[in-house]
């Protein structure tokens, strides 16, 4: 027997990714029941006895997201066997992939909660842990190349790393403004120039 108010054919990966879209375009706090309803297609009984209430649905989101549309930038840059080449990758990528035609601009783990409140705290440590994790992995790149003689062992990898996460943060609120993939393609390109200044690495002539 089904679950009380859960309509028949209830496909919960189609609801649930239909639920991603409605957060990744509205955020959580604009984001109602409501908006919700009509974007699942099911009702607010199935959705709070399927997942539990708005916040678990939007950690089940976030979760999707991550192994979805917000995979390919962090997969593709962790493969680069150099943390120049890497920052090269993520800031490229973000140009590319926060203006993707057909779908919300912008990065649902950073526009997702900007604002924190005694109503969404969970949600916004959440995406917090998520924008941590992703300066750790530029930390632990730029450690690889101090450790391999590639880069200089006096540069402050947690520095260089927040300036970059910062620029591709501040790419996807530009994003979301409406800027195009050739103007991030351009804020990449001169964040990359910064890289010889922020690693003292010595510029050939």
């Amino acid at each position: 027997m089904n679950k009380r108010g859960r309509p028949r054919n209830f496909d919960r990966t189609e609801t649930l990714r239909n639920a991603m879209m409605t957060f990744w375009q509205q955020g959580y706090d604009n984001t109602s029941m409501a908006d919700l309803v009509s974007s699942m297609g099911i009702n607010t009984p199935s959705i709070y006895s399927t997942f539990g209430s708005k916040e678990a649905l939007f950690n089940e989101v976030v979760t999707l997201y991550r192994a979805t549309e917000g995979s390919k930038i962090w997969l593709e840059t962790m493969r680069e066997k150099s943390a120049k080449a890497a920052i090269k990758t993520l800031l490229t990528l973000s140009a590319e992939e926060f203006t993707h035609e057909n779908r919300p601009k912008g990065c649902l783990i950073i526009i997702g909660a900007m604002n924190q409140d005694d109503t969404n705290l969970s949600v916004h440590h959440t995406l917090q842990e998520c924008r941590v994790e992703s300066k750790e992995n530029l930390i632990t790149l730029l450690k690889r190349d101090i450790e391999n003689g590639t880069l200089n062992s006096e540069i402050d990898c947690h520095a260089i790393a927040t300036y970059y996460i910062t620029l591709q943060q501040g790419m996807s609120i530009q994003a979301r403004d409406g800027a195009s993939k050739e103007a991030l393609l351009s804020v990449a390109k001169y964040g990359l120039m910064t890289w010889s200044l922020l690693t003292q690495e010595k510029v050939s002539q």
